[in-house]
Parts: C-alpha cells; sequence; structure tokens
C-alpha cells in the first residue's frame, strides 16, 4: 500500500483548518478575549504541519487501490478532530485532552454534544471555532478536499464513496466527482450566507447570525448558547429549523432544483418523499401529544413540535425545550428518527431514509412473495429495481450500525454510566443528534460521563459519521496484505 499518498494527502486539510482557525482571530480581536495570540500559534503550527506533509513527503504513484482510500478517510478525520483540540487546550477552555477530543470530534461530525454546561463562558474565539468544525464537518471533509484538490494521487470515487457511503448511488450522474462535489459546495455556501442574513433580518445579531446558521445549515446543533436556540424568537426558530430541513436534503437534488435540472430530479424523488413524508407524520404527532397530552397551548405545541421534530430527524441537536420532560412515546419516537437521519447525500448522520425506505420495500418483497411465490417483483426506487447488491449492502450496514449501538451500550454501563444516559448517548452519538436522555439530554452535557465513556462516545462519533465501515473495514487481517 502506498502509505505515502495517505499522509500526503493530509497537507491539504490540515492547511485548511489552519486558515480556518485564522478566521477565529477575528472576534477574538474584537471583543478582546485574551485568546488571539494563542489562537495565531494554533492556526499557524496547523498550517505548518500541514505544509510540511505537503512539502517533505514525495507523490506517491496514482492508483485505484482502494485501500488507501479508506485509510486516508480515516486519518483524515483524525488528524482534523485532534488539530482541532488546539483552540480548546491553548486556551485552557477545558481542563484534559479528553474534554478537547471529546468536543472537537462532536464539531467535526456534526454531532453537538458537548462536555460544555455554561458554554457562554467560553471565549467568542472558541465558539466560532466550535461552530465552523461543525460547518466543515457538515459537508465532509473529504468531500471539501475534492472540491478543491485536483488531484490527491488516489481514485476520487473510492476516497468520495469511503467516506460517504450514504451517497445515493441508485441514480446515476453526468458529472464527474469533483465537479459534483463542487457544485454542492456551493450551493452549501450560498445557503449559508443567505440563512445569515435572514436570520440577521429577522432581529439576531450578526455574530448570533453567523454561529446559528453554521451549525444549523451543517445540521451540527452547536449553540453559543447553553440553552442551546430556545431564546430566540418563534420567526428566528422557524427560520433555523428551515436550514436544518434543507441541510436533510440531498445536495446534489438542492443543486438541480437550483439550476431548474428537472431532468435530473427524478432520481431523487422517492427518497424526498419519504423524507417529508416521515417528517409531516411526526411533526403531527408530536404537536397533537404536546397539545394534548402535555397541555401546552396550539401556538407552542406547533412550535416546539416542528422545530425539534425536525432538529431530531436531522439529527441537527438543536433544542427548544427540555425534551426529558416530554411524554415518553415523543422520546422515543425521537430515539427512532435520529437513527433514521435525513437523506443520503445531505449533511445529516443516522442510517438515511434511503436505507430505510430499501429495508421497507424489500421486508414488503418478501412477505409478498409469501404469498404469489412465483411472482417477479423488485425493490423499486424511482421507479427502476434496485439491484441485489444495493440491498444486501444497506441491510449489511444496518446491521452492522445495530450492533455497533449495542456493542456501545453495552460498555458505557461497564464504565459506569446509568442506563438511562448510556441508552441516549449511543443514540446521540452514534446517530449525530447530540443530545441523549437524562442528564445527557434535553439542555445537559456529557461533562458527567467518566473519562472512559467519554472516550466510548468519542469512538460513537468517528464510527456514526463514517457509517462503521469505513472503519472496521482497517480490522480486517486481510485488508494489510500485500496484494
Amino acid at each position: 500500500m502506498e502509505w505515502r499518498v495517505a499522509f500526503r494527502s493530509l497537507g491539504i486539510p490540515l492547511m485548511g483548518e489552519g486558515a480556518a482557525m485564522a478566521i477565529c482571530l477575528a472576534p477574538a480581536l474584537y471583543y478582546h478575549d485574551g485568546t488571539a495570540g494563542v489562537i495565531a500559534l494554533a492556526a499557524l503550527a496547523t498550517f505548518l504541519v500541514g505544509l510540511a506533509f505537503m512539502l517533505l513527503i514525495p507523490r506517491g504513484s496514482t492508483q485505484r487501490d482502494n485501500r488507501v482510500s479508506y485509510v486516508t478517510v480515516t486519518l483524515m478525520w483524525l488528524a482534523l478532530v485532534l488539530f482541532g483540540t488546539l483552540p480548546f487546550l491553548a486556551t485552557r477552555s477545558v481542563n484534559s485532552l479528553t474534554d478537547a477530543v471529546f468536543e472537537s470530534m462532536s464539531g467535526f461530525t456534526s454531532t453537538g454534544a458537548t462536555i460544555f454546561s455554561q458554554v457562554e463562558t467560553l471565549p467568542p474565539s472558541v465558539l466560532l471555532w466550535r461552530s465552523m468544525s461543525n460547518w466543515i464537518g457538515g459537508f465532509g471533509i473529504i468531500l471539501l478536499v475534492l472540491a478543491v484538490v485536483p488531484s490527491l494521487g488516489i481514485n476520487k470515487f473510492s476516497l468520495y464513496t469511503a467516506e460517504s457511503s450514504g451517497a445515493d448511488n441508485t441514480g446515476k450522474t453526468t458529472y464527474h466527482t469533483g465537479s459534483m462535489v463542487r457544485r454542492t459546495l456551493a450551493v452549501y455556501v450560498i445557503l449559508t450566507v443567505c440563512f445569515i442574513v435572514a436570520l440577521w433580518i429577522a432581529g439576531m445579531t450578526l455574530w448570533e447570525a453567523v454561529n446559528l446558521t453554521f451549525a444549523n445549515i451543517s445540521t451540527g446543533g452547536f449553540s453559543i448558547y447553553g440553552d442551546s436556540i430556545s431564546r430566540f424568537t418563534t420567526l428566528q426558530q422557524f427560520i433555523l429549523a428551515t436550514a436544518m430541513f434543507i441541510g436533510g436534503i440531498n445536495f446534489a437534488l438542492l443543486f438541480n432544483l437550483l439550476t431548474f435540472r428537472w431532468k435530473e430530479l427524478s432520481h431523487k424523488l422517492d427518497q424526498f418523499g419519504f423524507y417529508v413524508m416521515l417528517l409531516v407524520l411526526s411533526v403531527s404527532f408530536t404537536v397533537l401529544a404536546l397539545r394534548l397530552h402535555e397541555g401546552y397551548n396550539w401556538s407552542d405545541a406547533v412550535r416546539y413540535g416542528v422545530v425539534q421534530t425536525v432538529s431530531v430527524l436531522t439529527t441537527t441537536g438543536s433544542v427548544v425545550a427540555d425534551t426529558n420532560l416530554w411524554w415518553t412515546p415523543i422520546v422515543f419516537l425521537f430515539l427512532v428518527l435520529c437513527t433514521c437521519g435525513g437523506m443520503a447525500g445531505s449533511t445529516t448522520g443516522g442510517v438515511k431514509v434511503m436505507r430505510v425506505l430499501i429495508l421497507f420495500r424489500n421486508v414488503n418483497n418478501i412477505l409478498s412473495n409469501r404469498l404469489h411465490p412465483n411472482a417477479v417483483n423488485p425493490v423499486r426506487l424511482n421507479g427502476k429495481p434496485v439491484s441485489q447488491d444495493i440491498i444486501t449492502n444497506v441491510m449489511v450496514i444496518s446491521l452492522v450500525y445495530a450492533m455497533t449501538m449495542v456493542a456501545g451500550l453495552l460498555m458505557l454501563m461497564t464504565v459506569g454510566v446509568g442506563s438511562t444516559e448510556a441508552i441516549g448517548a449511543v443514540f446521540g452519538c452514534i446517530t449525530s443528534y447530540g443530545p441523549g436522555l437524562g442528564d445527557c439530554g434535553g439542555f445537559g452535557s456529557y461533562t458527567a460521563f467518566p473519562m472512559v465513556g467519554k472516550w466510548i462516545c468519542t469512538a460513537l462519533m468517528l464510527l456514526g459519521r463514517l457509517e462503521c465501515i469505513t472503519v472496521f473495514i482497517l480490522f480486517i487481517p486481510g485488508f494489510w496484505r500485500r496484494r
């Protein structure tokens, strides 16, 4: 295996991360929070390490070994997360490396889980860094690299699919991978600017609008306030919910919609329709439950029901109320929704609604075939048969996902995490939703988790963001054999 290719590929992401850290100098200087010097050093160190990778490691041979892609993807995420701890450590915002890694991993995987119980006490430079890590991770570090780098010395499509195995590959595209990613990145940036302006016009300060847009269009969920987004007006909350909803849509579909490419939309309509149907049904149940069982007036029931349900389905993690206090069936529904996630090819976590739809239709076909054994009725998506390879892949990923959740639950309970918190943490971390149950749910945090428990949650975030397979495949003995 060409190790040089994998390690040299860390250069551009680290240089980009250093540049992003440098942007955090703006609030440090504007608010005079006393962190400008250490933030500048952290940014410079990150940039120089990335530059060293680029200049000191010779370019490897261009090859199509998929093993390099899996190693590169995992190394990139780990490198960006580790260097992403520097702003937390340099400003002494955290007390340990464990907390710094947890927060950095949560940011870059767009999970939104936090170890800070009083986030308002953080320096503005660190608050912006948290929001930026959400925004960068939401689109995907590897996808950002593909958008701006002509060649990494490896197969671009294999790198793209290794990082984003949830991508909807049931419909063909007329674009090359690099072109497709650049187009969707353009949509991502344009939407970010539009929502910043919309929130600013709706009455937020520019500081609030920038941070909240970064965190919600990326379905990341970090906030600059300890009560998440509950303090904002109804209009502002609905704008944020709209950003979450759009963040849960396949970005190729958004590009085709914004550029009036109607023929290309047909490849995603089934998935989009299921996504909207699931959201409408869930919102309806939540609103009625809040009104009839919890006793909210209709105005609050609609506001809480819509915003919180959208946040859960898109695995954003922004919170408008303490959901720990809500009716148990609502909380259970939320666990199911965050496991489903949004559309494939979006910024969301979870198993993706495309896979859920394929699983449902496969079950329906199996039941139908029991009644009509000789009938030929393949699983269809967008009117076209889905190959057995895709169905098998969906079933395997779903099974591995479920087994990982069970293993994570057992490990958390073994190290002393309470059963309620353990269940919530597993769902919150592996689905990228963030908030869990009990102490780590609602407006709570993971600060009380034991050190080992935080590391387990950190691993679950990475596994969930890379959909387990990308990481687990590295532990197959045959993976490392010479070919």
